[in-house]
This record gives C-alpha cells, sequence and structure tokens, in this order.
C-alpha cells in the first residue's frame, strides 16, 4: 500500500514565501487577539468570552501552516497560541489581561514576519475555486439546507439560511483543499482528471493551497460561531477534521472499509442543518444522518467499479480492488436495501409525513433495482447509471424532507 499521505505530504510544501491566505489568517488571528483583550479588559464577560474563543481558530490555522510550510514563522505563531491559551486558564485578571496582551504582541510580530521574503507566485483564480471542489460541495450544500428545514419544521430565517450555507461551503471548501494537498502523490496516478488538479499539475504550489484550506476552515468555524451557534460550528468543524484527517490521512490508503467509516464525514452536513436550526440534536437528526452514511457505500462503490483500474494503480484499497467485483455488488445491494429501511424511519416514528415517505419509497426502489440489475450482471453502463441515480435519488430525498415539512 502508499504510504501515509502525512508521511508524504511534508516533503515538498515548504520552500516558499507566505502567500496571501497566510497573511489574512495571521491578520485575522492578530485581530481578533486585541478584540479579546480589549473586552477582557473593558467589556462583559460574555462577549469577552465569545471573542476568545473566536481568535482560536486563526491562531491555530497559522501554528499548523508555519508548522507545515514555514518553520522561521513557527516559533512565533506557537508561541502567540501558547501565550493565548495561558491566558485562558488564569484566573488573576491582572495577569490574564498581561498574558493575553503578550499573545497578541507576539501574534503581531509573526503577521508582520509573513511579509518578509519574495512575492509568492500567485495563482490563477479558477485553481482556488477548483480546490474547493464545486460539485463535491454543492452536493454536500443541499442535505445541510434540507436538514434546516426539517429541524425547524418550516422555512428558517434567510438570514439564518444564507450565513448558515456560507459558513458550511467555507467548511466543505476548507476541507476539500487540504484533501487536495495530502492526495496530490495519488492524483498524478489516478488518470488526467485528478492528474490536472492545481496541486498535482504542479500550477500551484502545495503551501498555498494547505493555507487557503486552513483559512477556509477557521474561517468556518468564526462565522457559524458567531453568527449561527457553536454546536453547528462545532459539528461542521469535526466533520472537516474526520474528512480530512481521518478518511484523506488514514483510512483511504489503510482498508477497503475506508468509504464505509469515512462515510460519516459525509453525513454530518444534515447535523449541522438540524443544529443551526435548533440550537440541538435530537433523535430524527441521528436518522438524517443514519441516511447519507448508508447512502454513501453505495454511492462510492459504483465509482469505484468504473475506476477500478485507476485505484489499482495508485495503490488505493478500494473494496472493487481488494474484494472483488462480485463482493462489491453484492454488498451495493445490502446497503441498498438498509438504507431504503432506514428511510421510512422518519415517517414511522415522525417528524415526516405521507409527503416524504411515498416519494422515498418511490426513489428507494429505483435505488435497490439498479442495485440488483448491477449484480446480476456488472458492466460499466450500469455501474454509470447506478452512480448518477444515486445523486439524483439523495437530492431528490432531502428535498422531499425539507417540502414535507416546510408545507
Amino acid at each position: 500500500m502508499p504510504r501515509s499521505s502525512f508521511s508524504t505530504s511534508s516533503s515538498d510544501l515548504s520552500g516558499t514565501s507566505p502567500g496571501p491566505w497566510l497573511r489574512l489568517t495571521a491578520l485575522s488571528a492578530a485581530g481578533a487577539t486585541l478584540l479579546a483583550v480589549v473586552s477582557g479588559a473593558t467589556g462583559p464577560i460574555g462577549a469577552h468570552r465569545l471573542l476568545a474563543a473566536l481568535a482560536f481558530p486563526p491562531l491555530v490555522a497559522f501554528v499548523v501552516a508555519a508548522w507545515f510550510a514555514h518553520r522561521r514563522l513557527f516559533p512565533l505563531a506557537g508561541a502567540a497560541l501558547a501565550l493565548f491559551a495561558g491566558a485562558a486558564v488564569l484566573t488573576s485578571h491582572v495577569a490574564h489581561v498581561g498574558i493575553a496582551s503578550a499573545a497578541f504582541a507576539v501574534a503581531l510580530i509573526a503577521t508582520a514576519a509573513t511579509l518578509r521574503g519574495e512575492p509568492a507566485p500567485r495563482a490563477a483564480w479558477r485553481d482556488y475555486v477548483t480546490l474547493t471542489k464545486p460539485r463535491i460541495m454543492s452536493l454536500l450544500l443541499l442535505p445541510r439546507l434540507c436538514g434546516m428545514f426539517v429541524g425547524a419544521r418550516g422555512v428558517p430565517p434567510g438570514w439564518l439560511v444564507g450565513t448558515t450555507m456560507l459558513g458550511l461551503a467555507l467548511a466543505c471548501g476548507g476541507a476539500s483543499a487540504l484533501n487536495h494537498v495530502l492526495d496530490r502523490d495519488i492524483d498524478r496516478l489516478m488518470g488526467e482528471r485528478t492528474r490536472a488538479r492545481p496541486v498535482a499539475a504542479s500550477r500551484m504550489a502545495p503551501s498555498r493551497a494547505l493555507e487557503f484550506g486552513l483559512a477556509l476552515s477557521a474561517f468556518s468555524f468564526v462565522l457559524l460561531a458567531s453568527a449561527v451557534n457553536v454546536l453547528a460550528a462545532t459539528l461542521a468543524l469535526v466533520g472537516n477534521l474526520f474528512y480530512v484527517l481521518v478518511y484523506t490521512g488514514w483510512l483511504k490508503r489503510s482498508t477497503p472499509q475506508n468509504i464505509v467509516i469515512g462515510g460519516a464525514a459525509g453525513a454530518v452536513p444534515p447535523l449541522v442543518g438540524w443544529a443551526a436550526a435548533t440550537g440541538n440534536l435530537s433523535l430524527p437528526a441521528v436518522w438524517l444522518f443514519l441516511i447519507v452514511f448508508l447512502w454513501t457505500p453505495p454511492h462510492f462503490w459504483a465509482l469505484a467499479l468504473l475506476l477500478r483500474e485507476h485505484y489499482a494503480q495508485a495503490r488505493i484499497p478500494m473494496l472493487p480492488v481488494v474484494r472483488g467485483v462480485k463482493t462489491t455488488t453484492r454488498r451495493i445491494v445490502l446497503y441498498s436495501v438498509a438504507l431504503v429501511a432506514v428511510t421510512a424511519v422518519p415517517f414511522v416514528a415522525g417528524p415526516l409525513g405521507p409527503g416524504y415517505v411515498i416519494p422515498a419509497l418511490a426513489l428507494g426502489a429505483l435505488f435497490v433495482w439498479l442495485a440488483l440489475r448491477l449484480s446480476w450482471r456488472t458492466t460499466p453502463r450500469r455501474a454509470a447509471l447506478l452512480f448518477h441515480y444515486s445523486l439524483l435519488y439523495l437530492a431528490l430525498l432531502f428535498v422531499a424532507m425539507a417540502l414535507d415539512g416546510a408545507l
């Protein structure tokens, strides 16, 4: 099997000067630290704690980028984070404000240090858009949006929908950019589609993509935590970290169960939408999670059947490569049946009604039929049909949820 993506990702990250996204992250960290210091000295305790909490994401992103790509900045960035964390645990007001002020001073010096060096080569804006994987983002945003409608049992406020979608788009885009960095070695082996990606094709330095991904991830948490609620922000961050660290960094290269376990990352979006609308997590939100969780394996295994040779060439242990086509198609059928059964639960146990369950069962019956046809005779055409239908299936299923909840 290929080496872990973490062991292959640091070799060519360094050697370039900090880019605009790292400079923006560093500036945001310094500014947020300053606001936390000022509010700690003059403002109400609640506002101070919120501002202090919002300073941590850009500080952490700055430290991570410095460690992997700009080691000369790491002592300053690490010191700023350590001082700020130290101030958080001090009970003496004078010491608390004093150490936090020192953290701001060090963060400001670190920000200034990002401006040193030769100007970084600019990457095309189209490449930055490509890093966010817009097609995957649109697929993930729909369950989040519909999760809001189901949780609100109606139409949520427009500002809440817009803010939540923006925060989630930042989280998804950040995770996808980091995926480009970690997978750049295997992207070069997976055919023309992935070989042409910005980092794999060397149109963009890995450090730029790293800085971009970390910046989007940090800003996502800040936006969701400050404008929506902390639970939604935390869930989005957990999904982000699970996708980047657990799935991309470990499971994808180590086990044929990568999609099964890693599917938890893609199943988090409905939870985020529910938490944004309600401020909590209840049992119906778990059912939404399970629907996407069970949908993920048959969806991706159908694609893996089409790309089996590419995965084998890249030495990625996808199920069709390791266990064969017959085992894969049998598992697709099993997961498809389980998926359809779970989609009925929100109707049987509430809160959804006939306006949801009738289209859900009709869509599910076609899903199972296509899976069975694929298992009887496995051809690229049938695998492609199931793959593309699975995209339509998930979209229509969640639209039915949203409409039933709104009407």
